[in-house]
């Protein structure tokens, strides 16, 4: 910002000089228009270049601001980027404003139960009762996309699992088929689930119940 406030004063203490070369100097009036010299015509064409690396000057630095604000907007929404990977200790913290029964992912932005139900429950049950929970005294919790609900398995873990980050603070998460509110394209009477005994999406029949793990925020796949 200095550096730039300094060119236009430059710029500014250039083009009054050019005035005053222009028109004679102080009390000199002009006696109609005049072929201009060869001394004026490369102050101008000095002049116009001083304009052009000016206005460049102002470019380059508005679209520094607002690729800065960009990123800071996407820094702070972080639930539209999905591009970290940090290891457990740093990616899930237990939120202390929902009593310590919900846990924020921070690879995601996700904000997950921390303790998820242990019964199998049909689907209808499932998207219900994820719908009527108040977890940490908050409502606003759903079924999660097959998308947000892979993202919790940890590939490198072997079976029996569950397939979850070593250090991860989740409790009573079973080597079992958790329901997500993915339908399966192909076979509509089935949806998508995560094994977290191997950690694979696969499809779970509508007629049998399954675990449900509610989360809260992001985009809803209903």
């Amino acid at each position: 910002m200095k550096s730039r406030r300094s060119l236009a004063v430059n710029v500014g203490m250039l083009a009054l000089g050019g005035l005053l070369l222009t028109s004679g100097g102080p009390g000199v009036t002009s006696a109609g228009a005049q072929t201009p010299t060869p001394q004026q015509q490369q102050f101008r064409q000095i002049l116009d270049k001083l304009d052009q690396i000016l206005a460049a000057s102002k470019s380059a630095a508005g679209a520094a601001e607002s690729a800065k604000s960009s990123e800071g907007e996407a820094e702070e929404n972080h639930t539209l980027r999905w591009d970290k990977v940090l290891p457990a200790s740093e990616r899930f913290i237990a939120l202390s404003a929902f009593n310590g029964d919900a846990v924020l992912d921070n690879e995601t932005g996700l904000v997950w139960e921390k303790s998820p139900q242990a019964a199998a429950v049909s689907l209808l049950n499932a998207r219900m009762g994820c719908a009527n929970k108040a977890v940490g005294g908050r409502k606003g919790w759903r079924l999660p996309s097959i998308p947000e609900l892979a993202s919790l398995v940890d590939p490198s873990v072997a079976p029996p699992g569950p397939t979850l980050p070593s250090g991860h603070p989740f409790h009573g998460v079973q080597s079992a088929n958790y329901w997500s509110a993915s339908a399966h394209v192909d076979n509509p009477t089935l949806m998508l689930g995560v094994g977290f005994n191997t950690g694979a999406v696969l499809g779970v029949s509508k007629a049998f119940d399954q675990r449900m793990w509610c989360v809260r925020g992001g985009r809803s796949s209903e």
